[in-house]
């Protein structure tokens, strides 16, 4: 993620016709180390603002001609992004009420006070780093390589669609191996989408599922009275399959006997239904999966090594999600995207950046299926236009996402033992803990922790308030001095 930008980086507009309540605001945010821009109307802040591009605006709600609640709308109309604090001596609740509405980050009466004002505008442009974040991520999603619903940009899933472009339009048996919920079946399907028989049937078989004998009926289809049950001629997916492809999962269970007539199939295109004499011929390209190192199982002796380079023509290796985490926001964009709808969640469109860290640093033992049901998830829990955290279903066992105060390594009670290990513990989780233990040692003391920690009281009042949003238990805060 990109490191925030410093005040030194940052603009403002101050729309203000009260040049005493303008000036000084105007002076502290320089002071700040902010580029400030004034106006003295809304006319004048919307030319600046359509010039200047500034980073976030502060204006008075009452002008004469258009006043603040028309600019936030003109400004919302052409930048929704641009944070917006509107500010009065004469507010309402209605004119609250309808700022929020539409789009104002929020609301402050005069005298306006400075350190509610930094407290706003840390939170806006932690809005702003967010929208900036999203955008990024949305603008590689559009232009990242995929086929089909096969989405990726890591160098091992550029290889994979490399692979599969080339071979698509070809007859050759494809061999994909990958752990379970990779995908596996997503590229024996645009394989098939991609080769001249896409206008054909797509036949797949979990070989898994089935015992030995109704795997080979499955497979080569039966003549009435082969076996107990069988009261009719039945087509297998050989047949059903003809002119498209074959999908094999699983293929490492085969038994001996089935290996035997695959074999057979692969070498000489034709096989016998179960129980007849009939030689019957088909045109089916085979693709086969497994989520076990075929080599291994063939050294094992329990699968056929013929078979094997018969099957493993054209290997594709599909990583693991761990294995490729540069593309966990692309897919978890990818499935808000797909899901949102279906789930009755549309308003969710973004996914805070903290989230998507804490998302990176799981290891996704389940893959892509894993974190597709997890976004499901997440939509269903989420109220808002962005998954935050405390929206957040678990992830799972040794998830480093944690529950109010239970955190690993330094916590509120352990802060400052120096057995405790930071190795591999993220900065923000320890930067929390040890404002939480400190307000605790300092008996919920903003201004006492500040100092023993060497930081301002703005900052600590600021990160309070982003761990409480966070659902993060705070210290009692009455006792300050």
């Amino acid at each position: 993620m990109p490191e925030p930008l410093n005040n030194v980086n940052r603009t403002v507009l101050v729309v203000e016709d009260d040049e005493t309540t303008r000036t000084p605001i105007a002076m502290y945010l320089q002071d700040e180390g902010y580029t400030v821009y004034e106006a003295e109307s809304a006319e004048d802040g919307l030319s600046i603002i359509q010039d200047k591009a500034p980073d976030t605006v502060i204006s008075d709600i009452r002008f004469k001609g258009m006043n603040g609640l028309d600019l936030l709308s003109r400004i919302k109309d052409f930048n929704p992004d641009l944070p917006v604090i509107l500010m009065t001596a004469y507010g309402t609740v209605e004119d609250a009420v309808h700022a929020m509405r539409i789009g104002a980050e929020t609301y402050l009466t005069k005298p306006v006070r400075i350190e509610e004002l930094n407290l706003l505008l840390d939170k806006a442009f932690e809005k702003l780093d967010l929208h900036s974040e999203i955008s990024r991520l949305k603008r590689e999603l559009a232009e990242t390589r995929s086929l089909d619903r096969l989405i990726g940009n890591s160098p091992a899933m550029r290889a994979a669609f490399d692979v599969i472009s080339q071979v698509a339009d070809s007859n050759a048996t494809v061999l994909i191996y990958g752990e379970s919920g990779t995908g596996k079946e997503l590229v024996a399907e645009a394989l098939h989408k991609l080769s001249p028989r896409a206008e054909g049937p797509f036949q797949k078989l979990n070989c898994a599922v089935f015992t030995s004998t109704l795997l080979e009926s499955e497979l080569f289809g039966h003549e009435r009275g082969a076996f107990t049950g069988a009261i009719s001629q039945r087509k297998g997916r050989f047949e059903l399959a003809h002119r498209g492809s074959l999908l094999l999962d699983d293929i490492t269970v085969l038994p001996e006997s089935i290996q035997v007539k695959l074999l057979r199939f692969l070498q000489e295109r034709e096989f016998e239904r179960v129980g007849g004499n009939t030689t019957l011929k088909v045109d089916v390209r085979v693709i086969a999966s497994t989520n076990e190192p075929l080599e291994k199982i063939v050294a094992e002796g329990k699968f056929r090594e013929d078979l094997f380079y018969r099957l493993n023509v054209i290997p594709i290796n599909l990583p693991p999600l761990r294995d490729r985490k540069d593309d966990i926001p692309l897919l978890a964009y990818h499935f808000i995207e797909k899901h949102r709808k279906d789930m009755g969640r549309e308003f969710v469109r973004n996914i805070d950046p903290r989230v998507l860290d804490e998302m990176i640093r799981h290891d996704w033992p389940g893959n892509v299926r894993e974190l597709e049901n997890w976004v499901q998830r997440a939509l269903v829990m989420s109220h808002d236009e962005t998954i935050a955290q405390k929206f957040m279903p678990p992830l799972g066992q040794g998830s480093l996402l944690r529950k109010k105060t239970a955190v690993p390594g330094i916590t509120s009670d352990t802060a400052g033992d120096d057995s405790v290990s930071l190795a591999g513990r993220p900065l923000a989780d320890i930067e929390r803990d040890a404002i939480i233990a400190t307000l605790k040692k300092a008996d919920g003391s903003t201004s006492r922790a500040a100092a023993m920690l060497g930081i301002s009281a703005r900052k600590i009042q600021y990160k309070i308030k982003q761990y409480q949003d966070d659902g993060v238990e705070i210290p009692d805060l009455k006792k300050r001095n």
